[in-house]
């Protein structure tokens, strides 16, 4: 299998991983989810479909449709950790008035691990598995 196809084939399972533990946090344990939260599903479920169809399809440029995606859920993820983590001040928080907190520490963790860092860690992740491998000169 080509490197390309290893790191989209990579990126896949971990979008994959992520969408499906969304899904188990808020369909089975009924932890719903804020604004930003939102959000980040709009870019990782997407992924899966977009990472998916290229790997079936083995096309290669599918990192091409699925990088856009990635790196504005990172965007997204970023600013939810730094409200989770009080770098960014609450008052800039758009998920105080309707839905649950962006910061409540009970609200947004699972198995003790903060759920704004488990998103930030998989954007990451597929980002850099998407990005094109720098040449050698």
């Amino acid at each position: 299998m080509p490197e390309i196809a290893t790191r989209q084939m990579m990126a896949f399972l971990i979008a994959l991983t992520a969408t499906l533990s969304a899904l188990f946090i808020g369909e089975i344990l009924g932890q719903m989810p804020c604004t930003l939260c939102w959000y980040q599903r709009i870019a990782m479920f997407p992924l899966v479909v977009v990472l998916g169809v290229a790997l079936w399809s083995n096309d290669p440029r599918g990192r091409l449709y699925a990088l856009p995606l990635a790196l504005v859920g990172f965007g997204i993820a970023v600013w939810h950790s730094g409200l989770y983590t009080g770098l960014i001040p609450e008052p800039l928080a758009p998920c105080t008035a309707n839905g649950p907190s962006c910061t409540d520490r009970a609200a947004q963790s699972i198995l003790g691990l903060p759920i704004p860092f488990l998103s930030l860690a998989a954007f990451a992740a597929i980002s850099l598995l998407l990005l094109p491998k720098a040449r050698s000169v």
